[in-house]
């Protein structure tokens, strides 16, 4: 199942059009992308690159801009995992304010050892749990 977070824009998010400024949206995807993995896999992402040595960088990255969000909103982020590869993750964002959809993203994260950044299969368990965050 999707994960579901929340947000408030806050202040220095916005730029002089008063709307989120383009590079605060992967800003905010990566941080919900930390928040959710407890809820994906029991483990937080500090546990997950601090003491299984495992981390996974973004290699292509894509957003389509639907709405703007401005200062105050409230961005509900729906996330999911689109695949799992051998060495790669495919994540799904869908922000969204009391109006609705305003930005979509694709991410794709490659496997990596944290002390060579060498890329590596995702281990078994993890997989499997990213696997069942499916979008419904």
């Amino acid at each position: 199942m999707a994960v579901q977070l929340q947000r408030r824009v806050d202040f220095p998010m916005v730029d002089m059009a008063k709307v989120v400024y383009y590079p605060e949206y992967f800003d905010l995807a990566h941080r919900f992308f930390e928040e959710a993995w407890p809820r994906i896999s029991g483990l937080d992402y500090a546990t997950i690159t601090g003491d299984l040595h495992l981390g996974f960088p973004a290699v292509r990255c894509e957003g389509n801009h639907v709405a703007p969000l401005r200062y105050g909103d409230i961005i509900r982020c729906k996330l999911w995992i689109d695949s799992v590869g051998n060495t790669s993750v495919i994540w799904r964002y869908q922000f969204s304010n009391a109006d609705g959809l305003c930005w979509d993203a694709t991410v794709v994260t490659v496997c990596v050892d944290m002390r060579s950044f060498e890329k590596q299969p995702v281990p078994p368990e993890l997989a499997a749990a990213l696997r069942n965050c499916t979008e419904d």
